[in-house]
């Protein structure tokens, strides 16, 4: 089982940006609080991570009668990628971060377990397992074991389900992405999903997805239709598939030691608003692809949900994915989300009986 360690920086690491950025944070005058902590989010304001940490600001500003002090840095102004902002976290410049599986899978390769196609049914099922204790309670255990410094405080959403979007194919089968070359983020997983269908996975930064499907370079791609419209890739991507192969989860960290070093009554208010956070983020993309939806479609985009039968097949061809996960990592992870999925459609299907 191939694991990586999760290596503690120094601020002597960091990118020239990120500590120059930090010292001129530390030259402001003192405030009047008493706590005072910096938000990072490498999204711009009009993405819902921007809305959850709003809410996070104005929620513990007002419940801690300004003895807390949040500060929101969005798209990357104190720390540029993941690996970067994830260092600044560990050494406390920065005291909050969010990250979605592929961001933190180059430090736990294990949270991959997250996006194993076709995980989670629907999205009450993804967000009951989620924060439940059987999944959210091991994994803040494990980042905590393994940094001593990464506190995982909830997990919301960062543009709705990963589908299938292409330029020219309409895909209606696993059949279709065969020989497609299609655009991941750099995670192991999402490739291994796009091979195990046929196609050609092709790892692209985020800033150059648009040229690369202008030029042909990659002829789809993997993403949420909020994300597709806000970068106007619907200029080139005119199908879309909804066979919802991964739940985008934003996972929240927060420097253990900032957290701890509040009084409990503080920290109370920390977690009441993280959670007012966690449930924006997972409302807002709903209701903001339905706009999207109709503006793709208004632009000529063709949008399919896969039928019963379809979507079996999808199932089906990913299901390597699950094995060569098992391969890599074992099946500790595996074991621990699917158990949580299972706990939570028991549950809801009890709840629902009940009222028959």
């Amino acid at each position: 089982m191939k694991k990586t360690t999760f290596l503690k920086s120094t601020a002597s690491k960091f990118a020239p940006t990120l500590v120059a950025a930090s010292m001129a944070v530390a030259a402001l005058p003192a405030l009047a609080a008493d706590y005072e902590f910096n938000i990072v989010h490498l999204s711009n304001t009009s993405d819902e991570d921007y809305d959850g940490a709003v809410v996070l600001k104005d929620y513990v500003e007002a419940q801690s009668n300004g003895r807390i002090q949040v500060n929101i840095y969005s798209g990357g102004q104190l720390c540029g990628n993941p690996t970067e902002c994830i260092e600044a976290l560990q050494a406390n410049l920065i005291q909050v971060f969010n990250t979605t599986t592929g961001g933190l899978a180059n430090v736990f390769p294990e949270i991959q377990a997250l996006d194993i196609p076709y995980m989670f049914p629907s999205d009450r099922i993804a967000e009951c397992a989620l924060n439940s204790e059987l999944l959210a309670g091991p994994i803040r255990k494990e980042l905590l074991d393994r940094t001593g410094s990464l506190r995982l405080m909830t997990i919301g959403n960062t543009g709705g389900w990963r589908n299938f979007a292409t330029t020219n194919t309409q895909i209606k089968t696993p059949a279709d992405v065969k020989g497609l070359k299609i655009r991941t983020i750099n995670s192991p997983i999402q490739m291994e999903l796009v091979k195990a269908m046929g196609g050609s996975p092709t790892a692209v930064p985020w800033p150059e997805v648009y040229t690369s499907l202008a030029t042909g370079l990659v002829e789809g791609s993997k993403n949420g239709i909020t994300d597709i419209m806000g970068m106007k890739f619907n200029e080139h991507i005119k199908y879309m598939t909804l066979d919802g192969h991964a739940y985008m989860a934003s996972m929240w960290w927060m420097n253990n030691d900032s957290l701890k070093d509040m009084p409990e009554d503080l920290q109370h208010i920390m977690m009441d608003g993280f959670d007012a956070l966690r449930m924006v983020t997972t409302v807002m993309p709903k209701r903001r692809q339905i706009e999207a939806y109709n503006a793709f479609k208004a632009a000529g985009g063709t949008i399919y949900a896969p039928t019963a039968d379809e979507k079996a097949q999808f199932q089906t061809a990913a299901k390597p994915v699950r094995d060569w996960f098992i391969t890599e990592y074992g099946a500790k992870w595996v074991d621990i989300t699917q158990n949580a999925v299972n706990a939570c459609e028991a549950s809801i299907d009890k709840a629902y009986m009940a009222q028959q």
